[in-house]
């Protein structure tokens, strides 16, 4: 079953339920997705979003409020951070297992040696093998250093 078909499962499932606070983020996730439809049939593919693009989408939408649910406890708002942390929990289902440290660091190591990276000038290359093959399993912000590190 396509990650789609799994939104929109969900989607019709929360409306059965009358789900509200759940149905309102499933209808962000599927609002995201389209808008990443209609931008890739304006560079021409009919396709839409591809899967590990729709990945990306859940990824990106999970950053933002987790970073949103730290601003509102900083800013003591602990119901709106409440609210944030909610969502996260509706759009991780839909997100692959992440990847713990040990296997970031296994992933990382096997990179490396595929592509045969030896300094830092290579780091681009390695950081794009990751993305194709764990789009939504790792967090890259926190990776880049540790390529980083290894090369460097």
């Amino acid at each position: 079953m396509t990650l789609r078909t799994r939104i929109s499962d969900a989607l019709k499932q929360a409306m059965r339920d009358k789900a509200a606070e759940r149905l309102s983020t499933l209808r962000l996730i599927n609002a995201a997705i389209k808008d990443k439809d209609i931008a890739s049939r304006a560079t021409g593919s009919d396709d839409g979003a591809s899967e590990a693009e729709v990945l990306a989408i859940l990824g990106k939408m999970a950053k933002q409020r987790m970073e949103s649910a730290r601003a509102y406890e900083e800013g003591g708002r602990l119901d709106l951070a409440e609210r944030e942390r909610q969502e996260i929990a509706v759009i991780e289902e839909f997100l692959p297992r992440q990847l713990d440290d040990a296997e970031v660091e296994a992933a990382v190591e096997a990179a490396i040696s595929e592509v045969g990276a030896s300094s830092i000038r290579d780091m681009g290359k390695v950081i794009g093998l990751l993305k194709t093959k764990y789009t939504g399993r790792m967090d890259f912000g926190a990776v880049g250093p540790k390529v980083k590190n290894r090369l460097g």
